[in-house]
Order: C-alpha cells, then sequence, then structure tokens
C-alpha cells in the first residue's frame, strides 16, 4: 500500500510523459485518485499490504489521524481531476500541457502522502518542503506574469517558514539528545525526557514553520495570491489538501508537547494564532473584491479555527476534525465553480459579476448551496464541529471566548455571503442576453463534494464517526 501511495505516481507519470497521449493522460489523471481511495477504504479495513524493504518500513506507517486525512486528499483530488478535464479543454490545452500539467500534479500528490505517512518529524519536514516545489509549477501553470509573481511569493515565503520549521527540529534534537531520535513514536514515548526550554522554543519555531505553509495570520501573505492565481482545480487542491497536509504535521508536534505536559504552552499559541486568523479574515472579508481572494481568506478563517479546535482539549479536537472534513469538501466545491464563473465572466472581480443564476442557474445554486455549507449552516458538517467548538470553550473553561468567536464569524458570513448573492440574485445592471450551458465535467466534482457534506451533515456514517474519533483519540 505504501508503494502504490509514494511510487505509483512517480510510474504513471512517466508513463504520461512517454506516451504524450491525450487519453493515456487524462485516464491516468481519473485512475490515480480512485486507487488512492480504493488504498485509503484498504487500509481502514486492516488489508495493509506493506511491500517496502524492511528499512524503509520504519519510516513510514498508516496511523488513524493519517488514514482521516489521505481519505479527505483522495477525494478532493478526484474532483479536482474530474474538473481539471473541463479545463483543458475551455483553455485549449495541447497534449504536452495537460502530461505536464498531470505529471506534476502526481509529484505533488505524492509529496502529500509522503507527509501523511512518515513517522519521522525530520523525513516529514522533506516531504513538506517537496510540496512547496511541485505545487508552486502548478500556480504558475498558466504562465501569466501575475501567476509568475504568485509563484515566486509562494516559494519565498513558505521557504522562508520552512526554514524557520528546520531550526525548530534541530532545536528539538538538542533538547531530546537524551535519546537522540527524531522518530515521532521515540518523541512521544520519550517527551517527558525533553529538555523543557528547548522544547517549548522549538514547538514556537516549528508553529511559525509549518503556520506559514498551513496559511495562518499574520504569516498568511502568500495564500491569497497563490489561491487567485492558480487553475482552479490547483486551487481546490492547494486549499482542500495542501494545508490539511502541514497542519497534520503541526498536530504530530502538538502530540509531543501534550506527552511532556507542555500543552498549556502550545495551546496559548494556537489560541493566539487561530483568533487572529480570524480577525484578518473578517477585516479583509469586507472589502474583498475578488472572489477567488475571498475564497482564499475563508480558507484562512478555517485553519484558523483549527487551531482554535486543537487548543481546546479532546473536544476541540474531535470538532477540529469534522471542520476539517467539512472545509475541505466546501472548499473544493467552492474553487471549482469559481472557475464556472471565471469561464463565463472572464472576470474575477464581484462588482462585474451579475446575474449569474440566469446566466448558469446550475453553477449559482453550486455557489449559493456551497456557501450555506462553509458558513457552517445546517444541515452540513460544519455547523456540528462549530457549535462543537463553542461547547468545548465552556468545558475548557474559557466560555467567554466563544463572544468574540461567533462575532468574528458573524462578520465574515456577512462579507462573504453579501458578495456570493450580489453575485447570483443581483441582475439590474445587466442584461442577460443569452444562457450558458458547460459540459458535466464542469459540475460532478462539486455535486460529489456537496452529497457527501449533506450524507455526513444529516446521517454522519457510522464508518466516518470511527474515522473520525480515532483521528481525534491520537493525541488526546
Amino acid at each position: 500500500m505504501i508503494c502504490i501511495l509514494l511510487f505509483l505516481p512517480v510510474l504513471l507519470g512517466a508513463v504520461v510523459l512517454l506516451l504524450n497521449n491525450k487519453i493515456v493522460t487524462r485516464t491516468s489523471l481519473l485512475l490515480l485518485p480512485l486507487i488512492y481511495i480504493a488504498v485509503t477504504m484498504l487500509v481502514w479495513s486492516g488489508l495493509n499490504w506493506i511491500i517496502l524493504p524492511g528499512w524503509l518500513n520504519v519510516f513510514f506507517r498508516f496511523d488513524s489521524i493519517g488514514i482521516l486525512f489521505l481519505g479527505v486528499m483522495s477525494v478532493v483530488f478526484l474532483a479536482s481531476s474530474i474538473y481539471s478535464i473541463f479545463y483543458f479543454d475551455e483553455h485549449e490545452c495541447s497534449v504536452q500541457q495537460e502530461a505536464v500539467y498531470t505529471v506534476t500534479m502526481f509529484l505533488f500528490v505524492a509529496a502529500m502522502a509522503g507527509v501523511l505517512i512518515s513517522t519521522h518529524l525530520a523525513l516529514m519536514w522533506v516531504f513538506v518542503e517537496a510540496t512547496t516545489l511541485t505545487s508552486a509549477l502548478l500556480i504558475y501553470f498558466e504562465k501569466k506574469k501575475s501567476s509568475l509573481e504568485a509563484a515566486w511569493k509562494y516559494i519565498y515565503i513558505c521557504s522562508i517558514g520552512i526554514t524557520l520549521a528546520f531550526v525548530g527540529i534541530i532545536i528539538l534534537s538538542i533538547g531530546s539528545r537524551s535519546f537522540n531520535s527524531l522518530f515521532f513514536s521515540d518523541l512521544y514515548a520519550h517527551a517527558s525526557e525533553i529538555n523543557p526550554f528547548w522544547l517549548q522554543i522549538s514547538f514556537a519555531f516549528i508553529l511559525v514553520g509549518f503556520g506559514t505553509k498551513i496559511g495562518v495570520a499574520p504569516i498568511h501573505a502568500w495564500l491569497p495570491d497563490a489561491h487567485s492565481e492558480a487553475p482552479s482545480p490547483v486551487s481546490a487542491m492547494l486549499s482542500g489538501t495542501l494545508l490539511n497536509t502541514a497542519f497534520l504535521g503541526l498536530i504530530r508536534v502538538q502530540g509531543i508537547m501534550i506527552e511532556a505536559h507542555r500543552d498549556s504552552f502550545s495551546n496559548f499559541l494556537l489560541l493566539i494564532t487561530g483568533f487572529l486568523s480570524l480577525l484578518i479574515s473578517a477585516v479583509f472579508m469586507l472589502q474583498i473584491k475578488n472572489y477567488k481572494r475571498m475564497l482564499a481568506y475563508s480558507s484562512i478563517e478555517n485553519m484558523g479555527i483549527l487551531f482554535i479546535g486543537i487548543a481546546l482539549g479532546k473536544p476541540g479536537i474531535f470538532a477540529a476534525m469534522i471542520l476539517l472534513v467539512a472545509h475541505s469538501f466546501s472548499k473544493t466545491s467552492l474553487f471549482l465553480t469559481s472557475g464556472n464563473i471565471l469561464n463565463i465572466f472572464k472576470t474575477k472581480k464581484i462588482e462585474n459579476i451579475r446575474g449569474l443564476l440566469k446566466k448558469d442557474s446550475f453553477t449559482g445554486w453550486i455557489w449559493i448551496i456551497s456557501l450555506l455549507s462553509i458558513s457552517g449552516l445546517p444541515p452540513f458538517p460544519a455547523f456540528i464541529a462549530k457549535f462543537l467548538i463553542a461547547k468545548a470553550f465552556f468545558i475548557a473553561g474559557l466560555g467567554w471566548l466563544a463572544i468574540p468567536f461567533f462575532i468574528l464569524l458573524a462578520i465574515i458570513l456577512y462579507g462573504m455571503g453579501g458578495a456570493v448573492f450580489k453575485m447570483s440574485f443581483d441582475d439590474n445592471e445587466i442584461e442577460i442576453t443569452e444562457t450558458v450551458h458547460l459540459t458535466y465535467h464542469a459540475y460532478l466534482g462539486q455535486i460529489l463534494m456537496l452529497i457527501l457534506l449533506i450524507a455526513i451533515g444529516t446521517n454522519l456514517p457510522e464508518t466516518v464517526l470511527s474515522i473520525l474519533k480515532s483521528a481525534a483519540s491520537f493525541i488526546y
């Protein structure tokens, strides 16, 4: 199974480049996410075939939280792959361009899979850096001046962040000289032996380093530009999977703090970062002019909520796992739909888009329903997650923080909802001369996401609940 996750994308990418055939490229692009989904299901059911050399088995392993993140990544990958076919057709990409896009996407996914199953902190850091390099190529795929600037800004800021994370890892190794290991199992088992001073300094550096990749404030500057300039299916992958991948790295380090009984320090930093992310999102959401940047600031908001969740103890981490799934699927639907809007209106400016429901009713309703989902309204799972986080505030004795929490969420919903409804319903300023009918590839990925969200929100399947509980129990 591990071989499939790490090496199959590379082999399949080599086949795509060598054959350079449109049918092979598109078939491979749809096949790989299906294989990833199958691997996730087989691993969860207990059929875990590890066919690596013995020494490599030490460095890669499936665990309960990694399976959740892998499953989310695989489903988002499938939706993005379906939409990518529509993107290729609408942008009249050449066979060579499709092959390059597909191979780069495969390498990006393989790097993220490496982060999810790594058992060694330094090795995980290597894969996190690999996700930066591969995703930067996808951001620059359209080769525009603005996309070049966004890609370089992304590489520059994230490289600085990941360097700080590496400094944190070095500091952690200094504090853990008594057992001299960076394997997570050893770090958890001997957490009490780590020098508390070096451990806390290490966490601060790793928080800033991985926090940069996660896109939380105030180290979020790359995220709005990258999400805005990348192709829509790439934006969906960045928001729905990449941010999660870096977040998992931080969760694993938080586990060390908990085992060392230093989580009061880390929880304070996580709460501050989480609320600052909500504040920044609220401020910018009220004056946003670009709908793809609007979605990017929504990602910053939700990453901030995840930080708050894991800082609130066991009830909070369970709520964070639900929100992680809800955000990934909702934001994937929103970013893919933003690609439809861009295709129809040829602009990213909110003020130039009116009458979306009349122009393309299917896109308009998916846009609105996806907004309701990401906003945390019933019957979607984000509602459950935010309710549980509010409850976790009181369980943790921080009930007063629920007030600013919901005030900031209300401001963000006002800004984002106002933009979406103006784009969808307000048609007084324009005349709709003809409607648009896009191919089914333009809707299928979003429909898949919304069906899964409604299924989870209305009647949480026992299997999904079991995966969420297992993931939440990883660090508590």
